[in-house]
C-alpha cells in the first residue's frame, strides 16, 4: 500500500493569512487529508472566515478550549470576549461547539490519537516542559477519549509551540500553532507520513515552519478595531507570550 501524508494543524485563532499560507504549502506538497485540533477562534481577527475555511478542508476538525467557552460567552461579558462571539455567525457557534474531543487512527501500525490540550480535559494544559506524569497522562483513557484502543503516538495543540518527545515506545507531539506561534514568529504546522491500516511500515513525523505577511494580518485586525490589538501584535511579530514580561522569551 502506497504511503500517504497527513497535515495536522492546531490554533489558528482567526488568522487567516497564516492560514491560506499554510494551505498553500500543504497543497504544494500534495497533501489531501487535513486534521485541525482546534481553537479557529478568538485573540485574531477572522474567526469567521478562519471556522468556514477548516469546514472546507479539513477531514476533522477538533473541538478547542476556545471553540468550547466563546459561544457560552454572555452578553454582559467581557467586551474583549463578546466582541469575538458576536464576530462569529449564530451557525459557526453552534457548529464549533459540537465539534468532537478526540480523533483517532492509524498510520504504519500506530495507534494515534489527537486532541486539543489533553486527555483530561480541553481546558487542562500540558506544556512542553511537562512532568512524567503528565506525559503518560496524555495517554490515558478517560471521558474526553472515550474506550478507543490505548495509543502510541499523541498530538495535541493548545500551547502554541511545537515539538516532540519519545518515551519507552510512546511519542508526544505538539502540532505548534498556525496562527498565533508562541515559539518562534512562524506559521507552523505536523506532517505525518505513513502507510494506512495496522501494518507496522516507515513512519514520519514533520515540523514546517511557514513565512506569512504577519503585517497584513494586523492591518486587518486595526481596520476591524479588534480588541487586545497590542498584545495581539507583539505575539504575531515576536513569537512571545503576552502575559510574560519583555525581558522573558518562550
Amino acid at each position: 500500500m502506497a504511503t500517504e501524508q497527513i497535515a495536522i494543524l492546531s490554533d489558528v485563532h482567526g488568522n487567516l493569512t497564516a492560514l491560506e499560507a499554510v494551505l498553500a504549502d500543504v497543497e504544494r506538497r500534495g497533501i489531501t487529508r487535513i486534521l485541525n485540533l482546534g481553537d479557529d477562534v478568538g485573540k485574531g481577527p477572522r474567526g469567521r472566515a478562519v471556522v468556514d475555511r477548516t469546514e472546507q478542508v479539513c477531514e476533522v476538525n477538533v473541538r478547542g478550549n476556545w471553540d468550547d467557552f466563546l459561544p457560552e460567552i454572555a452578553d454582559d461579558g467581557p467586551d474583549e470576549m463578546v466582541w469575538w462571539r458576536d464576530e462569529l455567525r449564530a451557525d459557526q457557534r453552534e457548529l464549533i461547539r459540537r465539534r468532537p474531543l478526540c480523533h483517532d487512527l492509524q498510520l504504519s501500525g500506530r495507534q494515534i490519537r489527537l486532541f486539543h490540550a489533553s486527555a483530561t480535559s480541553v481546558h487542562t494544559r500540558v506544556h512542553v516542559d511537562h512532568t512524567r506524569e503528565e506525559f503518560a497522562g496524555m495517554f490515558a483513557t478517560t471521558d474526553l477519549t472515550g474506550p478507543g484502543p490505548e495509543p502510541d503516538l499523541v498530538g495535541y495543540g493548545d500551547v502554541h509551540a511545537a515539538y516532540q518527545r519519545t518515551r519507552r515506545g510512546r511519542t508526544l507531539f505538539n502540532a505548534g500553532s498556525v496562527g498565533n506561534a508562541l515559539d518562534e514568529p512562524s506559521a507552523a504546522y505536523v506532517v505525518l507520513e505513513g502507510t494506512p491500516g495496522p501494518d507496522r511500515a516507515p513512519f514520519g513525523l514533520q515540523v514546517v515552519r511557514l513565512s506569512y505577511d504577519v503585517e497584513a494580518e494586523l492591518a486587518v485586525a486595526r481596520e476591524v478595531d479588534m480588541p487586545q490589538y497590542a498584545a495581539w501584535a507583539q505575539e504575531l511579530r515576536t513569537a512571545r507570550y503576552r502575559g510574560l514580561s519583555p525581558a522573558v522569551t518562550t
